[in-house]
Parts: structure tokens; sequence; C-alpha cells
């Protein structure tokens, strides 16, 4: 039987990225500054975070025109969204690690 942490996505289970993906998995569309506010996070460690994920296909960023700047939004994409399920059925696997069987101890009788 394997523990269930070896099953955890590294990728995802950065603080800033697993944040970032919460975030996602509850919200449309969202502005890269609302996010960088929301989770409290430089623009330099959002667009890293941002980066990563894109290259793993777990989110989406499109670029628009905004008056003289860009505005930068940023979505979850369906593999994301599995994949970040996948994440909490691992996490809660790990919580429940050994709540379910309890091992026997030698000298106790079993029923």
């Amino acid at each position: 039987m394997n523990h269930p942490r070896k099953e955890i996505d590294t990728l995802i289970h950065s603080p800033v990225r697993f944040s970032l993906l919460a975030a996602l998995a509850n919200l449309e569309d969202v502005d890269f500054r609302f996010l960088a506010d929301l989770l409290e996070v430089s623009d330099s460690a959002l667009s890293q975070a941002l980066t990563a994920l894109e290259s793993a296909s777990l989110v989406s960023v499109r670029k628009e025109p905004s008056g003289r700047r860009t505005k930068t939004w940023v979505a979850i994409t369906p593999a994301g969204r599995q994949a970040f399920a996948q994440h909490l059925t691992t996490l809660q696997a790990i919580v429940s690690t050994g709540t379910s069987k309890h091992p026997h101890t030698p000298g106790e009788q079993t029923e």
C-alpha cells in the first residue's frame, strides 16, 4: 500500500499556486491585480506562479488592451479544475491516514 503523500502534485502544492487555483476554482475570469491583492503576493510572485501553471495547461492567461495599458485576465482550465480536485482528494486521503485502520499491537487479541 502506497502512502497518499506520494500522489501529491508538487506543482500545485506550492502555497501560492495552491491558493491561486483555489481562488480560480471559485471565480470566473479574474483580473491579475485582483488576484495579486486577494492572495497578498507581489506581481512577480503571481507572474511566476501563473507561468508555471499556464505551462502545465492548468490556467489560461489572456491580455486585453485597456486604454493605454494592458489588462491581464486569468481563468482555471478544465484540466486545472480536475487537477485541483484530485489534489484536494489526495490531501484528504493524507488527513484520513490511520483513521480507518489501527495497527495490531503485538500481544493484543483481535476479534
